[in-house]
């Protein structure tokens, strides 16, 4: 992987989407100063101080979108949660990209495709990492939050975290984008903490309410609604 480290930016998913035809696959942008992150939905990503992680990787697998691509965010979703219990925390996934842990978000991943006509110029994978933050910064948060150094105990050295981080996502990398979601599914449903509870999902227009019955092979969830029927659904976000 090549490393592109910029002192300030507004957004690393911005700077690699402005900048894609010139950065090459497997590009991580990454900064400790993001001055106005984005998550899922256009909701902001608050930042949180210079010890955390702010982060983007490029990618540029094929030259059209294939449906597994939307499901990279849960493939990194699984190996960060795997870093996590390295350092003896227990994270439990928030479909579908959501990590948290006591209840308390710790980390989100936000994934955009950059296309042009028909073809795909590459797609960005963002990341956000609460590693070192002061409960007072957290608590301003409008969403209980939390810090790897909060739940440890320890200072979290950034750089060592982010490249232990991505050391584990090259190393499945290949494997996923052969094989798509399935390959990650017992993993991500060991961790996955809403399974058989009722929810709110929230999409761009509508809110659906129902009780989560599975997870299927292509990441959607399978959701039992109100009247007794089921739907699958593969874009959105759950809100309790």
């Amino acid at each position: 992987m090549k490393f592109f480290y910029l002192e300030q930016v507004d957004s690393t998913n911005k700077f690699a989407k402005e900048n894609i035809k010139s950065l090459e696959d497997k590009t991580v942008i990454y900064t400790f100063n993001q001055t106005n992150g984005r998550g899922r939905l256009n909701r902001s990503w608050e930042y949180t101080g210079k010890d955390n992680i702010y982060a983007t990787i490029v990618l540029k697998p094929s030259h059209k979108m294939e449906e597994k691509f939307s499901n990279l965010t849960q493939y990194l979703c699984v190996q960060l949660s795997k870093l996590f219990e390295e350092y003896g925390v227990k994270p439990v996934i928030k479909w579908p990209n959501d990590i948290l842990v006591n209840s308390k978000k710790i980390s989100g991943i936000l994934a955009e495709g950059v296309i042009e006509g028909d073809r795909l110029k590459g797609l960005v994978l963002g990341f956000g990492i609460n590693l070192n933050t002061t409960k007072e910064t957290l608590d301003r948060i409008n969403q209980p939050a939390t810090s790897l150094n909060i739940e440890t105990g320890n200072f979290i050295e950034p750089q060592e975290f982010l490249k232990k981080l991505l050391s584990r996502f090259c190393l499945g990398y290949d494997n996923f984008i052969a094989e798509g979601f399935s390959s990650i599914k017992e993993e991500y449903l060991k961790r996955f903490g809403f399974m058989q509870k009722e929810v709110i999902i929230r999409q761009p227009n509508r809110d659906i309410c129902g009780i989560i019955t599975d997870i299927s092979d292509n990441g959607a969830i399978k959701l039992k609604l109100t009247d007794g029927k089921f739907q699958e659904i593969l874009i959105g976000d759950i809100l309790n």
